[in-house]
């Protein structure tokens, strides 16, 4: 049944809205919220939008298509899952501004979504209990590139992949510090950090965005000028969705070499798999600059029928050709056995393509689909390692891979220009200190109310097990793979410390500063969800004592 608003709790908005209402033989008419909706907007933006094209309600077929569009995650898409009300899509800033004034008036949670991985669905997905729309962002697309000066404007429904391809479209020589993952919304990914194979020689892409537009809790459109230096460095880095809607960013460009060297090498647990992740935590942060060396961990077939054993997969990303990387790996890890023949010098835009698992030829026009080439059921956590796991303490980690179906674990190297820049630089704290970082995932091909919880409870007891080598108070977690069990906020009133259980593990001591932003540009707390920064409680004045 739909929600709807009667003519007497509408006449609040009767001014605002300047709505044509008629009135029936009781003195009372009820008005679905989408109409309601739709009016608001179509007076606010000073533009008819035709429900056809970019107000999805409940009962249009397409409904399903547009919320499952860039939900990577099938866990939230499942029967018994909240569903919004309904589905915007706007196409011109004016309409963000609309949707934000008419759900505050409305007092209709509003989550805003720019495509990607969102690991616990909180863009899409409500589990706080109020009726909610979804500001789907997909239609902001635009990229602007401008070798001149270095820099490239994004709007936030852009992907990564779309981005690297117009920068590339205009220079082979010019790179971004972004994401792996191709199809990621650029607005949100930027919010949380933003690491890729760059990310050793220039950064996380919050290190390299000189400037942003961000429409306001009051509808406002501000670039960094006009949102000051506090705005512009909370969102930086301060996760999506908790200060306002980011609309584009502007980017520095960085430079990139004509050839750049690629390789996968996996080593299973014959080939002394042990001793060789002992060894690359050793070294993975203190590696040439230039060179990025991840590693990929699943079980796999093993040669014995019927087994299973581990295979640690070495990716490596190279500013550089073959011979210099061979050069920088005989010097500092040669345990691990790299030849030429298992090199690939590459444009940059074809790296891209590659660590994205993209097959062998496939055209660079691929990324402008915008497509996830993988879409499952998955929970996943994370940590940031200090110290290395010591040889026993990996051998326990093979015992529980072998044990779950499709788990999959990736650490990703820190070290370079990541210890260069100051915990407080931006809201994302994790940086001189850290080796790397591990992301834990199970990950199932189906929905089944009795498979999920056993897949969940393992990847909880993996993390359990993990606590012993990780780094504690706090043990910190990365906020582009938000894990709801690190602590929710129930309703907008959550109080700091309540927050502070998910909070300090994110951002470490930034987030009391967040807290302080967030008060005082959104006091309100109209941008409100499961992990959204809390605002502090306003001071009470009373008479007497």
């Amino acid at each position: 049944m739909a929600l709807s608003i009667s003519f007497n709790n509408l006449a609040s908005y009767l001014i605002s809205f300047k709505i044509l209402v008629l009135f029936s033989a009781s003195g009372v008419i009820s008005y679905p919220i989408e109409d309601v909706f739709y009016r608001c907007l179509s007076f606010n933006s000073g533009n008819s939008i035709p429900f056809s094209t970019s107000l999805y309600t409940r009962n249009i077929t397409s409904f399903d298509s547009v919320l499952a569009s860039t939900a990577q995650n099938l866990r939230l898409l499942g029967p018994t899952i909240p569903k919004p009300l309904l589905i915007f899509t706007p196409s011109q800033e004016s309409h963000i501004q609309a949707a934000v004034i008419c759900s505050k008036q409305l007092g209709i949670q509003l989550r805003v979504r720019s495509g990607g991985h969102d690991y616990e669905g909180v863009s899409y997905v409500s589990k706080m209990g109020s009726p909610f729309l979804i500001l789907d962002l997909s239609k902001l697309r635009a990229v602007r590139v401008n070798i001149q000066d270095n820099t490239a404007w994004a709007q936030a429904g852009a992907t990564v992949g779309e981005v690297y391809y117009r920068v590339a479209e205009k220079s082979k020589f010019h790179g971004l510090a972004a994401g792996l993952c191709t199809s990621l919304g650029i607005g949100g990914h930027i919010t949380g950090g933003a690491y890729g194979t760059l990310m050793r020689k220039y950064g996380l892409g919050v290190d390299n965005v000189v400037d942003a537009q961000i429409i306001d809790a009051n509808g406002k459109l501000m670039d960094r000028r006009a949102m000051g230096e506090d705005l512009f460095w909370a969102i930086r880095g301060g996760g999506g969705g908790s200060f306002g809607v980011i609309v584009s960013w502007k980017i520095k460009l960085v430079p990139v070499p004509s050839i750049v060297t690629v390789f996968y090498v996996p080593r299973t647990l014959d080939q002394g798999a042990t001793k060789l992740l002992y060894k690359w935590q050793q070294i993975a942060d203190k590696l040439d600059e230039r060179l990025f060396l991840r590693v990929i961990i699943q079980p796999t077939d093993s040669a014995k029928k019927g087994q299973r054993t581990i295979t640690t997969g070495y990716s490596a990303h190279f500013l550089g050709t073959a011979d210099e990387l061979l050069e920088v790996l005989t010097k500092s890890f040669p345990e691990l056995g790299v030849k030429k023949s298992d090199c690939s010098e590459m444009s940059w835009l074809q790296s891209v393509l590659y660590i994205a698992q993209y097959p062998a030829n496939t055209p660079p026009e691929v990324l402008l689909k915008g497509k996830a080439l993988f879409k499952n059921y998955f929970k996943a956590k994370s940590d940031f390692m200090t110290q290395p796991i010591p040889e026993t303490g990996i051998e326990g980690l093979w015992t529980r891979l072998l044990e779950e179906d499709s788990p999959l674990m990736i650490l990703n190297p820190y070290g370079g220009m990541m210890s260069r820049i100051s915990e407080s630089e931006t809201p994302f704290p994790h940086r001189k200190g850290t080796l790397y970082k591990i992301q834990y995932l199970t990950l199932w091909s189906e929905a089944n109310k009795e498979t999920e919880p056993k897949h969940v409870d393992w990847i909880r007891r993996l993390y359990n097990y993990m606590a012993a080598y990780a780094p504690m108070f706090p043990r910190g977690a990365y906020v582009n793979y938000r894990d709801l069990d690190l602590g929710m906020n129930k309703d907008k009133n959550t109080s700091f410390v309540q927050a502070s259980a998910w909070g300090y593990r994110y951002y470490k001591n930034n987030f009391n500063r967040l807290v302080q932003i967030k008060t005082k540009v959104d006091p309100d707390n109209f941008f409100n969800f499961e992990q959204s920064i809390p605002t502090l409680p306003r001071p009470s004045y009373g008479w007497g004592n």
